[in-house]
């Protein structure tokens, strides 16, 4: 199973969510969860380090053939049935097939970060992913450029905030999918990004929000 998360506009907290899917994935599944980092900012998201070794981008861009194996050697352990596979250094220039074919290989579920407004390669993996779940706030500037994307979602994860005009119903009204999980802004979350500790403390509004998602 892989899960693409993206967004259409910034500051939607597309890292934030796709971490924390793949950490609640992680706790729930019998095989690991992989959480790829197509973004580039998710070990930070986690609070750890940069991976100091090849990513899935240099794998990629120095072989023409792929074994389905070597993937697995890039794999680093972040929590308790959670792996991240880091981005690399090089251009996502590969062909999604291939992309998509060596995360299909990998046991458990596959979380993807795929960033704001992908494009390229990495749209064509949100384009072939199982789920494409598009993170995005109540923001009428948000569904425009939705709308405007060249790939749609299969659903939504809503970040709201106190004071919108817009809801849940009018998300679904506009891009014709369902909300699968409504996260409520909680200044908690923020500050478990900003001390390093989502991955050991991960908020329980956050939690519960995404249960049904993941």
């Amino acid at each position: 199973m892989i899960i693409a998360c993206w967004a259409a506009k910034g500051g939607s907290g597309t890292t934030v969510v796709a971490c924390a899917l793949a950490l609640v994935a992680a706790r729930r599944g019998a095989a690991r969860a992989v959480l790829c980092d197509l973004d580039g900012d998710a070990a930070a998201c986690l609070g750890i380090a940069e991976p100091a070794g090849p990513g899935l981008t240099d794998l990629l861009a120095g072989l023409d053939s792929v074994p389905p194996d070597a993937i697995g050697q890039l794999l680093v352990e972040v929590a308790p049935g959670l792996d991240l596979l880091p981005r690399g250094r090089s251009s996502l220039t590969a062909d999604a097939r291939t992309v998509l074919g060596l995360l299909d290989a990998l046991p458990g579920t596959v979380i993807v970060d795929a960033g704001t407004r992908p494009d390229g390669s990495a749209a064509d993996v949100v384009r072939g992913a199982d789920r494409s779940v598009l993170v995005t706030r109540p923001c009428y500037l948000a569904l425009r450029h939705a709308l405007d994307a060249d790939h749609r979602p299969s659903e939504v994860v809503m970040v709201d905030e106190p004071g919108r005009a817009l809801g849940a119903s009018d998300v679904e009204a506009a891009l014709g999918v369902p909300v699968r999980a409504t996260v409520v802004f909680d200044p908690a979350i923020a500050r478990a990004v900003d001390a390093g500790i989502l991955r050991s403390r991960l908020p329980r509004k956050l939690q519960r929000a995404l249960d049904d998602a993941a």
